[in-house]
Parts: C-alpha cells; structure tokens; sequence
C-alpha cells in the first residue's frame, strides 16, 4: 500500500514553499516580532496579561507514528491507518479521529530532532529550551509563563501542573526566577493541599490569626527585609488568598453536562480543570498524561491511551475556540522524545529523538499548518528540522513573550531563552 500523503507527494499538505507562501496570502503574518508562524492583524499588540499557555505532557514518549506522523503500508508503519481531517489533505493516526476534526485551529511540527534519547534529559530539554548541565539550572516553560505573562498583582498562582496521581504540593522548576514562580501540584486533579481550613476556626478567630501574622511579619522585617523573607511573606499570603478561592481549583463546580462532555475519568476530568483555570486568569496549566514508555506492545497500549486521550483534548479545543479563548491561549502537546520507526521483536517501539513530533495551536500560530516532514518511513527529518531550543523560542514568542530579552536577577542578567537560539520562523526565512 502506496502512502499518498507522505512526504513527497502532491498532497502533502505544507511543503516549505506552500508554508511560506501563507505570509504573502496573509495566513501568516510578519507582525509585532511574533515572524512568519504568526496571524493576526499587524498592527494589534498583545496584551500579555491576557495571554495562556496550556501544556500536555505526554510522559514516556507518544510515538509519532501512532499519533502525528503516520506511515501506514510502510515498514514501519505499523497496524494502524491514517485518516483525513479537518484541514484538507492532512492526515493523522486513525487513533485520534476527534482531534482530527480540529486540526484547522492546531498547527503541527513534524521535524523535529532533538538528539537526546535518555527520559530525564529529554524532558528537561523539552520543558526548558536548554540541554541540561552541570553548570547552571534553568526555569521551566511554565515559570517563565507565570513570571512573564501573570500580572504582579494576581491572587492566584500563575504555574499549575495537574498531575495523575494523588500528592500535591509545589515543584523545583522555577531555578533562579524562586518559588514564587514554582508549580503548585493540583494531585489527580484535586484542589491545593491544605487549602481548605478546619471546621473549628471560625471567620473570626482565622481573620485575627492572619491579622497576627501579619503584624509580626512587619515587626520582623523592620529592618531585616531580603529576597529570601520576602518570599516566605509572599508563600503566606498566597496559601492565605488561596484558601479563599479555592473554589477555582474545584472542577466540580462545572456544568454537569460540562463534565459529562469531557468524560468522568481522570483525564477527562484533568481537561475541564485546565479549561477552567484559564477561563480564571490562571497564565500557565500543565496537563499529564502518561505512561507511552512502550518498548513492549506500543500498538496495544497506544490503541488504549491515545484513545483516552482524543476526545477530552479535541473538546478542549472546540471549547476554547467557540468561548473565544483560543486566540488567547497556546496549546501545545510534548513528549520528551518520540518513538523507534523500527518495531522491535516485543512489538515494541524504542527511544527515538531524531525524527518526531509535535502539536501546537492557538495564539499567535498559524491555523492548520503543517511546518516540516520526516521521510516515508519516518526514519530522518526530510524538511524543516527544528529543535527544542526553537521550540521554546516559538512558545513564549506565540503568546507574545520577547525571547531575545533576560531576566534581571540579583543584577545579573540571564536571557529567557537560550540565546544561541531562534525562533522556528528563522529557519524557514
């Protein structure tokens, strides 16, 4: 069987002359700094504040073919079919037939190499922008987000991450930007820990307790003010303002056929809750979904969890599109790497950072487009490799984050981006 849409062929969707064809059609836009993988009228400015960014993490390793770049009737193309969707002559894994009705908002990457194949460095790679050393640590996506798009005045967090499982508490993924700009861990998708105050305290006896508190912070600090205390006075104020709306975190609260639409599973559940911290002017919402470490029956497993997958996502889509929210918000869908073209004897399929991808859409990026392809047995990058420096580059550019600019930080400057680095419109100019 012949694979009519992969790369090469007529109807292959965006070789690289038709992509860059789209900023002389208006598609794409040269505007504003955001380059030739923005839309939107030259002349508007972003308004950061209103900008979002939602992650999912696709922890293990989604497999490419099983997903975003399908090889069907090809060596390695493994059992399952490619399906058309929403943009015409594109198509993905017939794994995911809901997402496939909306690719039109979504823009996909599929050349994409970042040479790593190890799990924690991967990782590190995809959510940083930078290979990880000895020499320095550096901020997550999501801590940028917080620290660049969260107003200084906001009474909720601006980096949640919705995990699986069912701890909570904070991360380590803010490095030299501190805590404030840390994760709070939403556990299997429940509000923060210790957010909610015992039944003995009364309004009274908990408004004379923070008034106490405060008090003494001020006597304290007299004097002795640092970044370090004022970070501890800002922890506290946080858990104090949290407490009071904790209600955001609580995805319960939603329509029930809201979260019926969604699904009553885990994820399902996970979702709603991302779309209801954006709807809250919450700036950064990670989403987990795991594991695709699948070096034993990947075909199996990627039947069973990408299709838990599709639809809670496709919905989160057409949601934001319909609310008017997805100009406003960057959805992006990683891995730390993808997986083997090669299908091992465990039907199976191993580490591979060399040809995969990755799907993008909202803010600032182009609408149905498909930048870059991997060769018809998506074994290599044929066209327009980018890697996860570019990546990060192209995230925050998206929502309207200068990349080129640092942090200030204890009078140093430190860039916010890896400056060796570009965004992925350079490598198409």
């Amino acid at each position: 069987m012949k694979c009519p849409y992969a790369c090469g062929s007529t109807e292959h969707l965006m070789a690289r002359r038709k992509f860059l064809s789209l900023s002389a059609s208006g598609a794409v836009g040269v505007a504003g700094g955001l380059g030739l993988l923005t839309r939107g009228a030259a002349a508007e400015q972003v308004q950061q504040k209103q900008q979002r960014i939602v992650v999912f993490n696709m922890h293990g390793g989604l497999s490419q073919l099983e997903s975003w770049d399908p090889k069907p009737g090809t060596r390695t193309g493994g059992p399952f079919r490619a399906i058309p969707t929403s943009v015409p002559g594109l198509h993905i894994s017939e794994l995911l037939p809901y997402t496939a009705q909306q690719m039109h908002h979504l823009c996909l990457f599929r050349g994409v190499n970042t040479s790593e194949d190890d799990h924690g460095k991967g990782a590190y790679m995809m959510m940083t922008g930078r290979r990880q050393t000895p020499a320095a640590d550096y901020p997550e996506i999501g801590a940028v987000a917080a620290k660049t798009l969260m107003p200084e005045d906001s009474s909720l967090p601006g980096h949640i991450r919705v995990v699986p499982h069912g701890g909570g508490g904070r991360g380590s993924d803010a490095a030299y930007l501190g805590p404030k700009y840390s994760s709070i861990h939403l556990g299997n998708g429940n509000p923060p820990q210790y957010t909610k105050r015992p039944d003995g305290i009364t309004d009274e006896a908990e408004r004379r307790r923070q008034e106490f508190r405060r008090k003494s912070d001020r006597r304290f600090l007299d004097g002795r003010r640092t970044a370090m205390t004022d970070v501890f006075t800002y922890s506290f104020e946080q858990a104090d303002r949290l407490m009071e709306q904790r209600d955001v975190f609580d995805v319960t609260k939603e329509p029930t056929q809201d979260q019926e639409k969604y699904g009553t599973h885990d994820f399902g559940r996970h979702c709603l809750l991302a779309r209801r911290l954006i709807e809250r002017g919450i700036s950064f919402v990670q989403v987990s979904h795991s594991n695709y470490d699948t070096h034993n029956e990947n075909f199996d497993f990627h039947l069973e969890q990408v299709g838990e997958f599709d639809r809670p996502f496709a919905t989160f889509v057409a949601d934001l599109a319909e609310r008017g929210l997805l100009d406003q918000t960057l959805i992006v869908v990683l891995s730390e790497f993808g997986r083997t073209p090669n299908i091992n004897l465990y039907l199976g399929r191993d580490h591979w950072s060399k040809a995969w991808s990755v799907l993008a859409g909202g803010a600032k990026l182009a609408r149905g487009a498909v930048l870059g392809a991997t060769n018809a047995e998506g074994t290599e990058v044929v066209d327009i490799q980018v890697d996860h420096a570019q990546l990060f580059h192209t995230y925050l550019q998206a929502v309207g984050v200068d990349t080129s600019a640092s942090f200030q930080i204890d009078g140093r400057e430190l860039p916010i981006a890896d400056p060796s680095a570009e965004p992925i419109w350079t490598a198409i100019a």
